[in-house]
């Protein structure tokens, strides 16, 4: 497991005890989320903590407000998302990428749950094919929102410039292109920040997606790693070049370094943040965990939590 400073578990710890209190809740499992969990915090990064909790009186579950499915708190520059034990079950049948990610933490705060067989079974039974377009979605929204040059609509929907003539701009939609006039006022257009911090989210989500699809057509699916330095020393070398590496590696570094917030445009490249739509499901789909199996689990954490 990660190491943190002894003030920051102590923090945390107050914390999480202080959200159990106003939520009555146990909270069973809490990790490191964000750029401390995939190794790219820098000294000024904030803690994001992630963590599964079960109602103190289990009665709660039939009672007719119920149990809230998500806590969201920020106490300074801590910042804590929490899932009901069902709602994360929930999301772990559906192989979200948070919850995946919520079980390889390399840094865990609390631990009444002892994670590691419930990892394992997702891990071995996860649908590629989910995961595969989650990671797409966020390399792909990502960019379109932070790094390409846009146009925004009255409506707030955001079109990225593909070509800015004399007269018109081309714009990518949904269904691929259409033409803009420049002096269609429903339309502005809008220079987004692209920084090393938002670089770097593009990269590890689009090489993620392109990494699982490509394993997967070799017969394995094998999940990244979900520290970004040993993903790029052990993994990628198998399917990117040594020069997509070093771009990454280079962003990963100057993120540790404090300059997250520097703007240096476009690093990715619109080709590369967006993998594949369509991929083949007869190749990368599989039924996913079983619900009866999860639903074990969940007692597991229930009892943990009493």
């Amino acid at each position: 497991m990660g190491t943190v400073a002894t003030h920051v578990r102590e923090t945390i710890d107050d914390q999480l005890a202080g959200i159990e209190h106003a939520h009555d809740v146990s909270v069973v499992l809490a990790v490191a989320r964000g750029s401390h969990a995939w190794g790219a915090a820098s000294p000024a990064s904030d803690y994001d903590v992630g963590f599964v909790y079960a109602p103190t009186d289990l009665r709660q579950y039939a009672h007719l407000e119920g149990v809230d499915d998500v806590i969201v708190a920020e106490r300074d520059t801590f910042e804590y998302q929490g899932w009901d034990v069902r709602k994360f079950a929930g999301l772990l049948a559906d192989s979200n990428d948070g919850a995946i990610d919520l079980l390889r933490s390399p840094i865990r705060y609390r631990v009444a749950y002892d994670p590691d067989e419930l990892a394992a079974y997702v891990e071995r039974t996860y649908n590629p094919i989910d995961l595969y377009h989650a990671w797409r979605g966020i390399a792909a929204n990502n960019y379109r929102k932070y790094l390409s040059e846009h146009l925004v609509r009255t409506d707030d929907a955001i079109f990225p410039i593909l070509e800015a003539r004399d007269d018109e701009y081309v714009v990518e939609d949904d269904d691929g292109t259409m033409t803009v006039p420049a002096d269609d006022e429903r339309f502005s257009e809008t220079q987004t920040k692209p920084t090393v911090k938002r670089n770097l989210t593009v990269v590890r989500a689009a090489m993620a997606a392109r990494y699982l699809k490509a394993t997967g057509e070799r017969g394995g699916h094998e999940l990244p790693a979900l520290e970004f330095e040993t993903f790029l020393d052990e993994q990628a070398p198998s399917v990117f070049d040594a020069a997509r590496i070093d771009r990454a590696r280079e962003l990963l570094e100057r993120k540790r370094a404090g300059e997250g917030g520097v703007r240096i445009g476009d690093a990715v490249g619109r080709a590369f943040a967006h993998p594949p739509k369509r991929i083949d499901p007869a190749v990368h789909a599989r039924d996913g965990p079983s619900r009866e199996r999860l639903d074990e689990f969940v007692d597991e954490m229930l009892e943990a939590g009493r």
